[in-house]
């Protein structure tokens, strides 16, 4: 199906808007439909980069689905294409893609050596079952936390949402697991001193063969500091939250949050690699 603006009917009025160059980055990626499959299947009704348009502009405004502008599908169609893109693991694969390339225009090599970790708790809005939530006490705030890991460029690697009540360094055996099941070449892990915990440190070097290394602040820092390191995840962190459904957490399911915030890097990405190619015409 033709996918251009006037082909799908719809003009381009959104900032959350898919440029012709990011679609052509993003369009190849996605699965074939079921329709051209060798079993069949009933063919697909919007344009595809409509749909995406719809879930960036709910990722990008934080609206309610039921929210959604006229101009967009239903709004069980657009959250059906999430919520199966989501199982299929197909956001997570347009993800890593994007972020290869952008490591490798970036003169590095597509799989990372080194990630740096961090958390970040975000108020959970109602609804939110109690059975996923909790109070961080530290900073004082109810609701979710997000763990990430990053490269040493602030691309994001892994994303694992727990209730806020989950200790850093208790979700850090599940992300660096995790992370050593991705990204096999990862040995050196930055932290900060949250994870400063003899059995997760010793277990890291020993079990996973990585080294976890805590960048600590010095006795004579006041104030807001730059930290070696931990500079570029905190950095990460800002780059979810311009997302306005990443600055609170709004979805039922752990998992939606975690493909809210691939899909907020997948923003991020494809806007960046879609400035170096040759404009549309």
């Amino acid at each position: 199906m033709d996918c251009v603006a006037e082909a799908a009917g719809r003009p381009r009025r959104y900032p959350s808007d898919l440029r012709q160059e990011q679609w052509a980055l993003i369009a190849p990626l996605l699965p074939v439909p079921a329709a051209d499959r060798p079993g069949g299947g009933r063919p697909e009704t919007w344009c595809r980069r409509t749909i995406i348009d719809a879930i960036f502009y709910v990722a990008d405004n934080g609206c309610k689905w039921r929210a959604l502008p006229v101009d967009f599908p239903p709004r069980s169609t657009v959250f059906g294409f999430f919520s199966r893109w989501r199982e299929q693991g197909v956001w997570d694969l347009v993800h890593d893609v994007l972020r290869d390339r952008i490591r490798i225009r970036a003169g590095r090599e597509a799989e990372p050596t080194a990630a740096i970790i961090d958390s970040q708790s975000v108020r959970a809005a109602e609804t939110v079952g109690a059975a996923t939530r909790g109070w961080d006490n530290a900073k004082k705030i109810g609701g979710r936390k997000r763990h990430i890991a990053v490269d040493v460029l602030g691309l994001l690697l892994l994303v694992h949402v727990t209730a806020a009540s989950v200790q850093d360094r208790d979700a850090a055996f599940f992300l660096l697991q995790r992370l050593r099941m991705l990204h096999r070449r990862i040995a050196l892990v930055w932290a900060d001193s949250g994870y400063d915990y003899g059995r997760l440190i010793d277990g890291a070097r020993k079990v996973l063969r990585i080294v976890v290394q805590v960048v600590r602040r010095t006795d004579d820092m006041t104030g807001f500091v730059v930290l070696p390191r931990r500079w570029v995840v905190e950095r990460t962190l800002s780059w979810i939250c311009q997302r306005r459904r990443c600055v609170r957490d709004y979805e039922r399911r752990p998992d939606n949050h975690e493909a809210m915030v691939t899909i907020s890097m997948i923003m991020l990405m494809s806007r960046r690699l879609a400035r170096a190619l040759p404009q549309a015409t």
